[in-house]
């Protein structure tokens, strides 16, 4: 490895030599300790970060599978000056080494780090990896401050008293002078010093064999150190506390990822509208993105020279969205889907846009889209073949496996199949490549039969993934429904691996196959960690079966609908948890089951704490029901939330426009609230795209409104005409993400 370093590096070394600006807080680089021998995993917890083209060099550490601690001053403009660090993507290409105590191994892992979440008080910032790390375990916070005369190891990669750019970890013994609020002053022992380099190391303390953090590495008089003036002797310096950011790293650790186009560590919003019309061309479709923190609103449509197609009428853009950070950049990408697009002579044949994010937005990278059409690019989707009423993108799901691997489904429930029409199937885009998934591969429950609308469903979380065809035919009985569930580790045949089907005519699943039921037209799934288990690895699943007719006080309702729930493992096994309904007038759950409802139409869930042990209140469901009957009013509609776990009157919670939860205004007909719904980790959206407004209107439910018991918090308003965005639209809040 070469020893050359930057200029400007040099220049903060010499600003460190002596005298009271040694404790400015410019990065210091390699604790002067003895080298971390290669075979030596105790430490591997600790990271080398590297920022831009070797402008700086720091030192880490893993506190989660997917986040550093670090030091604030690593990534500040002129540390010297100021410690502020703008949230977000870091300015410059950063790349951590984790777990590599020779950085010549092989050992370990190497991954960019995409976000930055820094802390206003202190040297400290968390930095998000691009993928999790394996193999290496973190290291947990300590809960006790640093105490005078503790002593605490320091683990760093930057010089050492002989070398520039040592090729091992270093450790050495610091003692605790004294500590304030933030931080505390520690000293060298038998002359070892913090160098350059080792700024945000941590500093351990070791209880009973296990290592706890106490402390990063922040500034330094670097007495002994390489290139350091030979007359500076002084061997301590100044550290930053983490022993109680516990609270602080978890709540961003464990949150769920945030929609952030423009990778700022703002929150974004797409809105979908696929009825608007784009240049005369009636329901061409668009999608709205608005920019969090002021930064702004954009409109997408097929009319833009980077996005794939050409607006033409009917083409109906927006249709289904989704959203992942698919290169892994730190930027949000959109997956956009535009079923009835016409490809030749393919009538909706149907195509898939993954829109990519950027700091200045989406479609402002190198990369700005990529596009999605059967028998074009590779895989599965280059092999097939474009025809009429395929529906290519009516159904979408995204998101990352618990393997870190960043993956697309694409439901085209339109596609015929060994003969038979509109048997439908789905793409599972992943690692550069894509397959198809259909009932006739190996191990997928259920048969190729005309009509199935295999697809026109789906979902997925980081374990499962769950494919609808609602229009199957069980034992004779038309557009009963069905659905498969798979892994996705990849099978023989490099799919995703099948691990049941469900239908209402197994035992194991309440109710039974009837005609026009549509079991599996919406599904949602949820990770789910049970007590005893160290991770999230199972899932709960939700069906919507609108179709279903119930009993209710001895009188038959047709088509009000149903939701089944279902507890799926590690290991690939299912049991069901609960059937929910609207219920009777008389029972413990909201509303009353009503002929027509449709209820289950739309599903959305989250785990709003996917690292803990989940629990009735983590867990939620929303069950849309957009053709609920209000008074007098028909198909005003309505929103359901439960809890995925739990007895389903204990907790539900009923949301109709008017009713004081967020949703304003009187319920009116035909507004068929509920038909749009999504969750995320700190609010439900609610569109509205059939009213009041005539342009459509989506409304943001911070939890507290969806949760029963809690106060009502203010709610945001998304309306064409408001907030920046344009006056115009048709559908607006079809979707959102």
């Amino acid at each position: 490895m070469s020893h050359a370093r930057p200029v400007r590096l040099a220049a903060l070394a010499a600003s460190l030599i002596a005298g009271p600006i040694a404790l400015t807080a410019v990065p210091a680089a390699a604790v002067t300790g003895p080298a971390v021998p290669d075979s030596d995993t105790t430490r591997a917890y600790a990271a080398q970060v590297i920022v831009g083209d070797h402008d700086r060099g720091c030192s880490g550490v893993l506190v989660d599978t997917e986040w550093l601690l670090t030091a604030a001053s690593c990534f500040a403009e002129n540390p010297a000056e100021s410690l502020a660090v703008p949230a977000g993507k870091p300015a410059l290409k950063t790349t951590a080494t984790i777990g590599r105590s020779n950085l010549t191994g092989t050992g370990g892992a190497v991954r960019d780090i995409v976000e930055l979440v820094p802390r206003a008080d202190r040297d400290v910032v968390l930095a998000r990896l691009s993928r999790p790390v394996t193999g290496v375990a973190p290291i947990a916070l300590a809960a006790t401050a640093p105490t005078a005369g503790e002593e605490l190891t320091l683990a760093g990669y930057g010089r050492s008293k002989t070398e520039w750019a040592p090729l091992n970890l270093h450790t050495g013994t610091f003692s605790v002078d004294a500590a304030d609020a933030t931080t505390a002053t520690v000293t060298g022992q038998d002359g070892v010093a913090a160098c350059m380099g080792d700024t945000g190391g941590p500093l351990v303390r070791t209880v009973n064999g296990t290592p706890q953090l106490v402390a990063l590495g922040s500034r330094s008089y670097q007495g002994g150190c390489f290139g350091i003036d030979e007359t500076e002797t002084r061997t301590g310096g100044v550290v930053a506390r983490v022993d109680d950011l516990a609270a602080w790293v978890g709540s961003k650790t464990g949150a769920n990822r945030a929609t952030d186009f423009n990778c700022d560590g703002v929150a974004d919003i797409a809105v979908a509208d696929p009825q608007a019309t784009v240049g005369g061309d009636a329901k061409a479709g668009l999608v709205r993105i608005v920019y969090g923190g002021g930064k702004g609103t954009a409109e997408i449509s097929q009319d833009l020279g980077w996005v794939g197609g050409g607006s033409e009428a009917n083409d109906q853009f927006g249709e289904a969205i989704a959203t992942v950070d698919y290169d892994q950049d730190g930027c949000t990408d959109l997956l956009v889907g535009t079923p009835r697009e016409n490809l030749g002579d393919a009538v909706d044949a149907g195509m898939v846009d993954l829109l990519h994010g950027a700091p200045g937005g989406l479609g402002t990278g190198a990369t700005k889209d990529t596009n999605f059409q059967q028998a074009t690019g590779n895989g599965s989707i280059s092999a097939s073949t474009p025809e009429t009423g395929d529906l290519m993108g009516a159904a979408l799901a995204a998101g990352t496996s618990a393997a870190g691997e960043p993956f697309l489904v694409i439901g085209t429930p339109g596609e015929g199949l060994s003969g038979a029409a509109k048997a439908g199937e789905a793409f599972y885009v992943s690692r550069g490549t894509n397959v198809s998934v259909h009932q006739d591969k190996l191990g997928v429950p259920g048969a190729v039969q005309a009509n199935d609308g295999f697809g026109a469903s789906v979902a997925a979380d980081a374990n499962h993934i769950a494919i609808g065809a609602p229009a199957e035919s069980i034992n004779g009985d038309n557009t009963a429904g069905n659905l498969a569930v798979f892994s996705h580790e990849l099978n023989s045949e490099n799919r995703p691996t099948p691990l049941f089907g469900l239908d209402q005519d197994l035992d194991t699943v309440s109710g039974g196959a009837e005609a026009g039921d549509r079991f599996g037209a919406a599904l949602a799934l949820a990770p789910y960690r049970p007590s005893g288990s160290a991770t999230a690895d199972e899932s709960i699943l939700a069906v919507g079966t609108p179709g279903e007719a119930l009993t209710v006080d001895g009188v038959s309702k047709a088509e009000t609908g149903a939701v089944l729930t279902f507890r799926v493992t590690a290991s690939g096994t299912y049991t069901q948890l609960n059937g929910l309904s609207s219920g009777t007038g008389s029972d413990d759950v909201s509303g009353t089951s009503e002929a027509g409802d449709h209820f289950g139409t739309t599903l959305t869930a989250v785990n709003t704490a996917p690292r803990a042990v989940s629990t009735e209140a983590t867990m939620k469901l929303a069950v849309g029901v957009p053709d609920e009957a209000l008074g007098s009013v028909p198909k005003a509609g309505a929103v359901h939330v439960f809890s995925l776990l739990g007895s389903p009157g204990a907790n539900d919670k009923w949301v109709e426009s008017g009713d004081g939860d967020g949703i304003p205004g009187a319920p009116g007909a035909d507004q068929r609230l509920g038909s749009s719904i999504h969750f995320t980790g700190t609010h439900l959206y609610v569109g509205m795209p059939y009213g009041p407004s005539s342009t459509g209107a989506l409304y943001a439910l911070p939890m507290s409104n969806v949760t029963l018991g809690e106060p009502t918090a203010p709610v945001t308003v998304y309306q064409p005409g408001q907030g920046g965005l344009p006056p115009a639209g048709t559908a607006f809040g079809y979707a959102a993400r």
